[in-house]
């Protein structure tokens, strides 16, 4: 009961701090992280393996605990208190167990709440084709895709499929109708709930992940076959994320992939969170729109060729995220030095300059 009482008040200060982020570990006080830098709770005393054995176990639900012993690791999502649920990843770190919070706002934002640009709506009203949000890890991809789906939502009549490792935002359906399904819970994995949605009479599918070849395979189907699909990956930008797709499936594959991918593909828009000048997280982003010349590229293999076309596109509506960050610390939103550090092209930001 004490471990979990100290685990409630550890959550208490997630919530209270604004920390996006809980680390909960042996030997250390516990750590969180608010505006992107990790901070330690002192006053917390340092974890043995038997509490935070303890801590993991008592949000677990016992059916699945054989399968954290098994695999060393596990996600799920915890509901805490009335209105806070947080995304969890239990893990092993040197034979103990470690714990890793992320904070799912409560709220779904608008694309003008989370500094997006308006022309990510444009995607949400399609009626099929396959949309990609990419980034490193932490770079709130989860939560743009959320508020893409939350506009579908309030906007249009259609059946919505989500299916997710853990399931994080939860919609409540407006317009639409919206289903919700985990992996692990409600579908063994993503492929098996994408190729079932085929007899589901559904319109737009959200996938938490693609982690591998037959699960890119059945969106891109999906995509060619009637469907708006979203999805994330975890990549830096939008010829690397094209690259990486291909590069997931046998090399005698590849070649139909890419006439696949050139047809289906509605864009890619890849973001970071970078520091505010004012405290707190802004994103800076780069958006590619696959046109003819896109296709083209997709197709012939050129990929390395995509970056030249989202910088001379922007009438077009694509985004180079050289030219954002430089419009970043033109509005003093963003220090040049932070800038910097998330450059792809330092050359091409210093001319946007």
């Amino acid at each position: 009961m004490a471990v979990e009482k100290r685990l409630e008040e550890l959550l208490d200060a997630v919530v209270k701090e604004g920390a996006s982020d809980l680390h909960i570990f042996v030997g250390g006080s516990p750590v969180l992280r608010i505006s992107g830098a990790l901070i330690s709770l002192a006053k917390y005393p340092t974890l043995i393996a038997e509490e935070t054995d303890a801590m993991l176990k008592s949000i677990v639900p016992p059916e699945r605990w054989d399968s954290f012993e098994r695999d060393q690791t596990i996600d799920l999502s915890y509901a805490h208190k009335v209105d806070e649920r947080f995304r969890v990843n239990g893990y092993r770190v040197q034979g103990a167990t470690a714990l890793a919070f992320r904070l799912i706002p409560r709220a779904i934002k608008t694309f003008a709440d989370l500094n997006l640009p308006p022309v990510l709506e444009v995607f949400t009203q399609r009626e099929q084709g396959f949309f990609l949000v990419v980034g490193p890890v932490g770079q709130g991809k989860s939560t743009t895709l959320a508020t893409m789906i939350d506009r579908i939502n309030d906007s249009r009549a259609e059946h919505i499929l989500t299916i997710e490792d853990p399931v994080e935002y939860l919609f409540a359906p407006k317009r639409s109708l919206i289903h919700q399904r985990e992996v692990h819970i409600d579908t063994p994995d993503f492929r098996t709930a994408l190729q079932s949605a085929f007899r589901e009479d559904v319109d737009v599918i959200m996938v938490g992940e693609m982690r591998d070849y037959e699960t890119i395979s059945s969106a891109v189907t999906a995509a060619e076959t009637g469907h708006l699909v979203f999805s994330t990956l975890h990549t830096n930008n939008a010829a690397q994320t094209i690259d990486r797709i291909i590069d997931m499936f046998p090399a005698e594959q590849q070649a139909q992939v890419r006439v696949q991918l050139a047809g289906s593909l509605a864009g890619i828009f890849s973001q970071r969170l970078i520091p505010r000048v004012s405290g707190g997280l802004i994103p800076a982003y780069e958006l590619l729109i696959n046109n003819n010349a896109v296709s083209t590229l997709i197709r012939d293999g050129r990929t390395h060729e995509i970056s030249t076309v989202i910088q001379t596109s922007s009438q077009e509506g694509m985004i180079d995220m050289d030219r954002s960050l430089a419009e970043l610390v033109r509005r003093g939103e963003v220090t040049v030095e932070h800038a910097y550090e998330y450059s792809m092209d330092p050359k091409t930001f210093e001319h946007y300059l």
